[in-house]
């Protein structure tokens, strides 16, 4: 059992109001942000830190019963050993599988502040929105392709050896294999939903229409993943399974919904223009940064977030002055915007 998911830390834009526009919540300002609450750390991979959450253990202990009862028959060893061992190795996969999300942004120059493992496996907070869409597509399929590469490789091992260890290899193999088939179904918050999100951003250039597309369909794969466990046969696992399977279509049906409120927060977003928001009556304030007039959107946001300040000087292509942006002027017409 286990989700990797890419999800950011909050408030990236600190004094503006408007911080909230961006759906993975990815900060821009270079800072230092703070350990998320109710979080251990385990160490520190190079500037990233590795957190673990609480439920993390609690769903060990939950898989180690179940998988203990699987493995019963099948080795000369304690099950509950053996099902101890298949746990750490199975969270071990996840962890890779989100350094290799970490090794992906880091190679389009973005930071990573943390990779938490938690419930139901891990999440990468990133630093800095994908500029382009295949940057997307690409930070969002290299973890289930680790997670594939992770199963055959323990499965391709497995040949070389017998009892208890082959078992064991062959779990691993064969949960990562699941682990990577189920990130990659089309639907937010899993990695397959940021991969259509990112295709359809570079077809139709709209990455919004990819958001309520992939999310809608994460909704469907939540209800469709609920009626799936409920209708499984009744056997001695059946209430165990049961509440795995409805935490992770919980989990679905939560982070495509928030996907789809994110997405229409970036829509307002993207009708920001910093020439339409431009005051002329005022003067401009000794020192204001100049911005172009013609900044919009995300490009605006992380403009003014990268030189906080009350007010700034708009200039046009050859220079000229065209008026003042106060951030209040922009917090004032995100929240009218609806």
């Amino acid at each position: 059992m286990g989700i990797a998911v890419r999800q950011s830390p909050p408030d990236p834009y600190g004094r503006l109001e408007v911080y909230d526009f961006c759906y993975e919540r990815r900060a821009v300002n270079p800072r230092v942000t703070p350990r998320p609450a109710g979080t251990w750390r385990l160490w520190r991979f190079g500037d990233v830190d590795v957190l673990v959450r609480p439920s993390l253990l609690a769903m060990g202990a939950v898989l180690i019963v179940v998988f203990a009862g699987r493995f019963e028959g099948r080795t000369d060893t304690n099950p509950y050993v053996v099902a101890s061992v298949f746990v750490i190795g199975l969270y071990a996969s996840v962890l890779i599988h989100e350094l290799a999300h970490v090794a992906a942004a880091h190679g389009y120059g973005m930071r990573v502040h943390s990779v938490t493992l938690h419930l139901l496996g891990g999440e990468t907070a990133i630093e800095g929105q994908s500029r382009r869409p295949f940057q997307e597509l690409w930070i969002a399929l290299v973890g289930p392709l680790t997670s594939a590469a992770i199963g055959y490789g323990s499965l391709g091992l497995a040949q070389l050896f017998d009892g208890t260890s082959a078992s064991l290899l062959t779990a691993i193999g064969l949960a990562n294999l699941l682990v990577a088939a189920f990130n990659m179904i089309p639907g937010l918050p899993l990695d397959g939903g940021r991969v259509l999100r990112a295709l359809i951003w570079w077809i139709t250039g709209r990455e919004v229409v990819g958001i309520h597309v992939a999310a809608w369909i994460g909704r469907l794969t939540a209800v469709a993943v609920a009626i799936w466990a409920v209708l499984q046969p009744r056997d001695d696992t059946y209430v165990v399974d049961l509440l795995i399977v409805a935490l992770v279509a919980w989990f679905l049906w939560v982070g495509s919904s928030q996907a789809l409120h994110q997405a229409s927060r970036r829509s307002r977003i993207d009708r920001l223009v910093a020439r339409d928001l431009a005051v002329e009556d005022i003067p401009v304030p000794d020192g204001a940064v100049r911005l172009d007039a013609d900044l919009s959107g995300s490009e605006l946001l992380r403009s003014v977030a990268s030189h906080p300040a009350e007010a700034y000087a708009l200039v046009d292509s050859d220079g000229f002055l065209v008026g003042v942006l106060t951030h209040e002027a922009l917090n004032e017409a995100y929240r009218s915007d609806t």
